[in-house]
């Protein structure tokens, strides 16, 4: 089956700043695709050439059988597109933005749809709100509702859960599930590696190269070390004892401690950290072998 969107050797600079270095991947449809790395990885320069905001210096580009580099008038009415920024007009109610998007889309009869996606979003009783009143994550749930008023068949979030409360993080990664109903193909950019587990497939990025691609569980399971985990305090003075007398890949998560370490070494090891933090009077709560998560793979792949 080929991808709905293609991507090949797609290259893009500033000045000297590879934002983009020969990416190539595509994306199946009908399904949730996730471009994950940090900040200034180039995940939004890489949606705003797909969105036909601005051109790579090299590279192809088919969607939907088109190569939207030579014929833009794919784009058109086929794709919604949020960026980081709220960009709706804030002295207007909810039920008046979405109006005035199906206008721009030339969308007549979308009171009805209208309906459909303020229950969708579960802005209902949120409707004669003025957007510049609600949180940042209605504020997204309204975005999500315009772009869907003129059913797009393919939507492009950039970083669409940044600054937003958990409660609604959650609430909206229900909608974009439902959005699967609706044969509706989602790339979404996020630096949130709790979030990246939840897509069908993702590209791992990083300073404009692409160093993943799979689904999620798989990347994961490429990994052929052990991960070991430590609880203890102080954790960021345990984490420098640990770096400066083991030969091992040490990441410091959260108040825990992660090292990555080849399988037949683990027993050894697991030893020899108790012997090191006790010697250093570090208080141990625990140390044990335990499942590793994208966050280890990607922070793994990227050193």
């Amino acid at each position: 089956m080929e991808p709905l969107i293609s991507i090949r050797n797609l290259t893009k600079t500033y000045g000297e700043i590879k934002a983009l270095d020969n990416i190539s991947f595509g994306i199946k449809e009908n399904s949730i695709f996730g471009l994950v790395g940090p900040d200034g990885a180039g995940k939004s320069t890489l949606i705003r050439i797909l969105c036909g905001l601005m051109n790579p210096d090299c590279g192809e580009i088919e969607m939907m059988g088109k190569n939207i580099l030579k014929d833009r008038t794919i784009l058109k009415g086929n794709i919604g597109y949020l960026s980081q920024k709220f960009s709706l007009y804030t002295d207007l109610s909810v039920d008046e933005n979405i109006e005035f998007v199906a206008g721009i889309h030339g969308v007549r009869h979308f009171k009805d749809r209208r309906e459909e996606l303020l229950k969708f979003t579960r802005l209902t009783k949120f409707r004669k709100f003025l957007a510049g009143k609600l949180s940042g994550g209605m504020k997204q749930k309204l975005a999500l509702a315009c772009t869907l008023i003129y059913r797009p068949k393919i939507v492009f979030l950039d970083e669409p859960t940044t600054g937003v409360d958990p409660v609604s993080r959650r609430e909206f990664w229900v909608i974009l599930s439902n959005m699967l109903r609706e044969d509706i193909t989602i790339l979404i950019s996020t630096p949130y590696m709790d979030e990246a587990e939840r897509f069908n497939e993702i590209a791992l990025i990083d300073n404009g190269r692409l160093i993943a691609l799979g689904d999620p569980q798989t990347i994961v399971e490429g990994l052929k070390e052990s991960l070991i985990e430590i609880v203890c305090t102080p954790v960021r003075n345990a984490y420098s004892i640990l770096k400066e007398n083991l030969d091992a890949e040490i990441q410091l998560k959260g108040d825990r401690i992660n090292i990555l370490i080849s399988k037949e070494k683990s027993g050894e090891y697991i030893r020899l950290i108790r012997e090191i933090l006790e010697r250093s009077s570090v208080e141990i709560f625990s140390v044990r072998e335990s499942e590793p998560s994208l966050e280890n793979a990607f922070v793994h792949l990227v050193s």
